[in-house]
């Protein structure tokens, strides 16, 4: 049977592959007219450039030269649109948001390794998901849990407190920053305590969580296929397929999946008990009831029998939350310090409100309203947020054939100008959230320098003139519309608190090891160019 799977898959994928290279090479595209870049390979296009972890970056700052909208190239010649134009952005995002969807094998790799969850959805599905989730993300529940997010990062504050002690010491920020972050979400979120926030204490979890974005990569050259393995046979059955697949990175997220998963029917099955023993059995419980799955799942009990959420989609929910909101925050809070070791400057004037904010409360810790306004760590986070964004672009295919309206005009390689542009149907179409962030003509020619002080003056006309679809400060970092980030100010919030605790009492600056920024489906930082292990030690010691 496994043999005649790996045939039938063989034979599947060398047709696919065959009909790709004819097309790309035989048919003329109406994208043709578009300028953009040579191809760099016959058969990888421009991807091997795009999504190089060292060279990537300099691919997307140089697409500003071709325009907001350039044509690249995907596998075997297939013409994909490159984008950063405000109006195509809002027709790709908001108003045609039902042309573009996420590609079906996207969600397909979502579903096998997470589940049902809102990450693996689209269409009824996904707003049925939505709008029961919707009211646990509201500012009003986020402030209700901020006594929350203050006592977990007192606990990371006590262990880098010992570990400098006794002088300056070098902290791996990324380990810790990814510690934290996967409590904040497990009480938080998920009203369970994953790390006790100790030093020397192993978690598996965390290491499966964190291990699944860089073992992704794997399942690009087996997505062709994804939708009809779906199909294939149980759950039970597709998993004995990959055990005995010759494919090792395959099994390792096989293996991850299933962490995830069974921690998440573990955590669920906990939480029912605890609803139907009562109020007070939730207080006792961590997260005292106010986290996220315990009102997801209080009013999924309470809903009508069409709106309710079935198991699998639950479970799914809860491997989303941990996987979506670990390593973006942990890798932003990151950049943050290791920006504010680079600027003292910064740094002292962060240090200086947030400590001025703090002696007029208890432990220091300042109230949601108080620390939400605080105008220099906001124009912080928002200037981290718009120069680096965590995640560099999202993807999106047209169902059908469609126009895409554009800003302003660009000049086709023919010398005509086109205000829109004709997309055929299955054509993939890239959002940059980079370029749309850093786009010069809205922010200036500054646009990719990182200047927290921008925040502190009226943004220019041209940015909010402009009216980029993004749920957050004109900005697509959260992306925008249906799918936009659910949870962003939840990880507001939490990068606010964690940066408020630490920066008061010690003061981050540069080791002697290079630390460099990986492209990545969020990026990630290394010593080195060599390393592809994920790290970021900053020298750290007390303030007096």
């Amino acid at each position: 049977m496994l043999l005649f799977l790996l045939e039938y898959a063989a034979i599947c994928a060398g047709t696919w592959l065959l009909w790709k290279g004819l097309k790309g090479y035989v048919v003329n595209s109406p994208l043709d007219n578009i300028p953009g870049p040579p191809s760099d390979s016959w058969w990888a296009g421009n991807l091997r450039t795009m999504f190089n972890r060292h060279r990537g970056w300099k691919f997307h700052e140089d697409m500003d030269k071709f325009g907001a909208v350039v044509k690249i190239y995907g596998l075997f010649r297939e013409r994909v649109l490159y984008i950063h134009d405000p109006k195509a952005l809002h027709s790709i995002i908001v108003k045609d948001q039902h042309v573009y969807q996420k590609p079906d094998s996207s969600n397909v790799i979502t579903r096998l390794v997470l589940g049902p969850g809102l990450l693996g959805t689209s269409g009824d599905s996904h707003r049925k998901q939505r709008k029961m989730l919707n009211p646990v993300f509201s500012i009003k529940h986020m402030r209700s849990m901020t006594p929350i997010f203050y006592r977990i990062t007192r606990k990371l504050h006590a262990v880098i407190e010992e570990k400098v002690r006794n002088g300056p010491n070098e902290v791996d920020i990324l380990h810790w920053m990814g510690r934290t972050a996967l409590e904040l979400i497990g009480q938080g979120g998920l009203g369970y305590s994953f790390d006790p926030l100790v030093a020397n204490v192993p978690n598996p979890f965390a290491e499966a969580v964190k291990n699944l974005v860089p073992s992704f990569s794997i399942l690009i050259f087996f997505r062709p296929l994804l939708p009809f393995v779906e199909k294939i046979g149980t759950p039970a059955f597709r998993s004995w397929i990959v055990d005995h697949f010759p494919s090792e990175r395959l099994r390792l997220i096989k293996n991850i999946s299933d962490t995830i998963h069974s921690e998440s029917i573990e955590i669920l099955r906990d939480k029912r008990t605890a609803i139907q023993s009562g109020d007070q059995a939730m207080i006792d419980k961590v997260g005292e009831g106010k986290d996220i799955m315990s009102i997801l799942l209080k009013a999924n009990m309470m809903a009508d029998a069409d709106d309710k959420l079935p198991e699998d989609v639950l479970l799914g929910q809860m491997s989303t939350f941990l996987f979506a909101a670990m390593d973006t925050t942990s890798n932003a809070l990151s950049i943050i310090i290791h920006l504010l070791a680079q600027n003292q400057e910064v740094q002292d004037k962060l240090r200086k409100e947030v400590t001025a904010a703090s002696v007029t409360h208890a432990a220091g810790d300042i109230p949601y309203d108080e620390l939400v306004d605080l105008p220099y760590l906001d124009a912080i986070c928002r200037e981290t947020l718009r120069c680096h964004p965590p995640v560099a672009s999202v993807s999106r295919e047209a169902q059908e054939d469609i126009m895409l309206p554009l800003s302003s005009p660009i000049e086709g390689l023919d010398g005509k100008l086109m205000h829109e542009i004709f997309v055929p149907r299955g054509t993939n179409v890239v959002s940059s959230i980079m370029a749309a962030n850093r786009n010069k003509k809205l922010w200036g020619d500054d646009a990719h320098e990182w200047k927290p002080e921008r925040w502190l003056s009226p943004l220019p006309s041209a940015v909010t003139e402009a009216h980029m679809p993004g749920v957050y400060s004109n900005l697509m970092t959260f992306h925008g519309g249906v799918r936009s980030c659910i949870g962003f100010k939840f990880s507001q919030l939490e990068m606010k608190v964690v940066l408020a605790i630490l920066v008061r009492s010690f003061r981050f600056t540069l080791s002697d090891k290079e630390i460099v920024w990986n492209l990545g489906g969020i990026r990630y930082p290394t010593v080195g160019r060599s390393s592809n292990i994920p790290s970021m030690p900053i020298r750290v010691e007390l303030v007096e």
